[in-house]
């Protein structure tokens, strides 16, 4: 089955047409468009997968979306109709950057190709295995109850990607305690054990955890509340958090990791200090995902920075030799995927695997119609 993989993010559009199998998955063609955090207008998506469609559309079989939050409904991939569209706009104030650009693929392939089926794949669903003290908020039960709070976790589509590559990379075995550093737009450091998730550092919202291009990660939430108490009004708060925080707020500079680091090698102070914020947080929730999973076995960098900058993954590594991780330089340069970039005398081995939702998406989407034709 060829499937078209619709992958709205935060910043981009990923798009690839896969030819599928419930078990299998090859990428034939595929593309993407990035924009800065300043271009994120309403219909952005929406039109860069119009001219997507017009290329690869009338290939295609069927649709597979990445779609970050599925709450607590969806655990598993499922056929898009509209009470799932519309289950899945009522999530949209937890994930306001991702949710919108998924409606807006939704709703593009419903005008454009509306013979064929979609189906929605979570980056939520991955995590739904976590165990109950990882997902559970210490807050009043009656308000996790009643509200349905919980920490979600996200990036689950390529975490779980990226742990079958570690597995048949290294053998299920030298990759039981596994940690996966997804360093994108949106960042997470999350925790594997024997090929399900058991922890994250992302929550009820795509907000927390570690520091991000533009989002704050986790905060103090007594700060929230003396800003509130202070005159800022809620919706100020939002927009600030998820589109003028992280590395962008710290900086100044709108072009994520690389812009930061390479204003950073120039003498910015204020991209010194962003860069030095990000890989405190990163390797400290390392540490922290190490500790759930009682070691470490191995080490993943993956996403576009933890794929793309050998300097940062130095940079956190090097706050970690007590946990055995070390890099080789020079294989820490090359770094490519499937490469394992750790030193030969260190206890955890390192890898740097490239982002690999299409595949996921497009196995789920062929499993899923092959269960129902």
């Amino acid at each position: 089955m060829r499937v078209l993989v619709v992958n709205a993010g935060s910043s981009s559009l990923k798009h690839a047409l896969v030819e599928a199998t419930p078990d299998t998955a090859v990428i034939l063609t595929g593309g993407e468009e990035r924009w800065e955090p300043p271009e994120r207008e309403h219909g952005r998506h929406a039109a860069a997968l119009r001219t997507a469609l017009a290329d690869a559309g009338g290939h295609a079989e069927a649709v597979g979306h990445r779609v970050v939050h599925g709450g607590p409904r969806f655990a598993a991939p499922v056929r898009v109709d509209d009470d799932v569209r519309a289950a899945i706009g009522s999530l949209a104030p937890l994930a306001p950057l991702h949710t919108a650009a998924a409606l807006e693929g939704i709703d593009a392939v419903s005008e454009l190709l509306p013979q064929l089926p979609q189906i929605a794949c979570f980056d939520t669903g991955f995590h739904h295995t976590l165990p109950r003290e990882a997902a559970t908020y210490a807050l009043p039960r009656e308000w996790n109850e009643r509200f349905g709070l919980r920490r979600y976790g996200f990036h689950g589509l390529n975490v779980e990607w990226c742990s079958e590559r570690a597995a048949a990379l290294l053998g299920r075995e030298a990759s039981r305690r596994l940690v996966v550093c997804h360093l994108g737009s949106g960042c997470s450091v999350n925790a594997v054990l024997d090929g399900r998730s058991h922890d994250t550092t992302m929550g009820f919202t795509p907000l927390d955890g570690v520091p991000m291009a533009t989002r704050s990660g986790s905060i103090d939430p007594g700060l929230l509340l003396y800003l509130l108490g202070r005159g800022l009004e809620a919706e100020q708060i939002d927009d600030a958090l998820n589109h003028h925080a992280g590395l962008l707020g710290l900086s100044g500079q709108p072009g994520g990791v690389r812009a930061v680091e390479q204003a950073a090698a120039e003498g910015d102070d204020a991209a010194v200090l962003a860069l030095a914020v990000f890989v405190r947080g990163v390797a400290g929730a390392i540490a922290a995902m190490s500790a759930s999973l009682a070691g470490l076995d191995a080490l993943v960098f993956t996403a576009g920075a933890g794929e793309g900058s050998a300097a940062l993954r130095a940079a956190i590594a090097a706050r970690l030799p007590h946990l055995g991780i070390a890099l080789d330089p020079g294989r820490n340069q090359d770094g490519g995927d499937g490469s394992q970039i750790g030193s030969d005398t260190a206890g955890v081995r390192t890898l740097v695997v490239h982002a690999g939702e299409e595949v996921v998406v497009g196995r789920a989407t062929a499993r899923l119609l092959a269960t129902v034709s």
